[in-house]
């Protein structure tokens, strides 16, 4: 079974979730399956719709094309780039030092009960310039996180616990939805030899949920190390094991090395666009290995740290804190 190695990333359909039964059964065997060997998969049925994916692709679009010094007004320093705009080349991948050819924008968690932890998070910064971003952002921001929570449901079958195990642990979770412009390069000797739109890394969070880019890059790196190339297809989402998951179940479900290449140098001029979503627990969460994820085979790999402690020391790794 630890030699099975995928040509391409497995295709699996949420109706099947939830429908019950047998159905059920395989979509969790069948996730389970695919997140120990390689860590992503691609679903369909999930809550977000064809219109909503326009809609939010259309709004940043016109965010990224404002000036520079507009942009820069929602760059608001202190808060370690978790809202608003992110500038370009200031997140490295960890281990790097040169900055990713990409600028991002950061929507955060929008707490309406009287949760206590809201006062942990930092207000939403909106662009004025682009009214319809904020209501756009936020439908987008609930309906990946409903398929996030279905998404964690099913890892909670397979890892044999309950199945709202993750849910008081997500709710008012710091998720962050994030629109990413990977910028034209006209000219691609005048940026480092070494730059390149998104440089090989594990993603920090539970799960990613990642809607179709506007263009191809995105590589995740397969367990004989060879890179295949993903695409989502137009009704999927891609969905991937992030580095707190792998932690909790002790690399049972593997946070699988992914990047996001250069095209050509005659298309380096154009621009690219993704919108991740990062879905976090709260921060109080404990990723201590589970018990059941130990063994004689597979001793306990990572000390015990929470959810929050893990965030604030990747986000100085990738250069986003100081």
């Amino acid at each position: 079974m630890d030699k099975l190695l995928y040509d391409e990333i497995p295709s699996l359909d949420l109706a099947d979730f939830a429908a019950g039964g047998e159905a059920k059964k395989k979509f969790v065997a069948d996730l389970g399956k695919a997140y120990h060997h390689i860590g992503f998969v691609a679903v369909k049925n999930h809550a977000l719709s064809d219109a909503l994916t326009k809609q939010i692709y259309g709004v940043i679009q016109q965010f990224f094309q404002l000036p520079d010094h507009i942009k820069q007004r929602y760059e608001i320093p202190g808060l370690a780039g978790q809202r608003g705009y992110i500038g370009k080349g200031k997140e490295h991948a960890k281990g790097r030092k040169t900055g990713d050819l990409k600028e991002f924008y950061h929507v955060g968690q929008e707490v309406t009960d009287q949760d206590p932890i809201k006062k942990e998070y930092p207000d939403n910064v909106w662009p004025e310039k682009i009214p319809a971003f904020e209501a756009v952002a936020l439908e987008v921001y609930r309906a990946l996180e409903t398929t996030g929570k279905q998404m964690l449901q099913a890892i909670a079958l397979y890892l044999e616990l309950p199945e709202d195990y993750f849910e008081a642990r997500v709710h008012n979770g710091n998720s962050i939805l994030r629109p990413i412009h990977y910028f034209p390069i006209e000219n691609p000797d005048e940026v480092p030899a070494d730059a390149v739109r998104a440089a090989e890394h594990g993603d920090i969070n539970l799960i990613t949920l990642l809607m179709g880019a506007s263009a191809d890059g995105l590589q995740v790196l397969r367990r004989d190390g060879a890179w295949i190339p993903i695409t989502a297809l137009p009704e999927q989402l891609i969905v991937n094991v992030g580095d707190m998951l792998a932690r909790l179940t002790n690399n049972k479900l593997k946070s699988t090395i992914h990047r996001v290449v250069n095209p050509p140098r005659e298309l380096m001029k154009n621009s690219r666009y993704s919108i991740p979503f990062f879905m976090h627990p709260r921060s109080e969460m404990d990723l201590t290995c589970l018990e059941s994820c130990v063994d004689a085979e597979n001793s306990k790999q990572y000390s015990d740290i929470t959810a929050g402690d893990f965030l604030q020391e990747r986000l100085a790794e990738i250069g986003l804190k100081k």
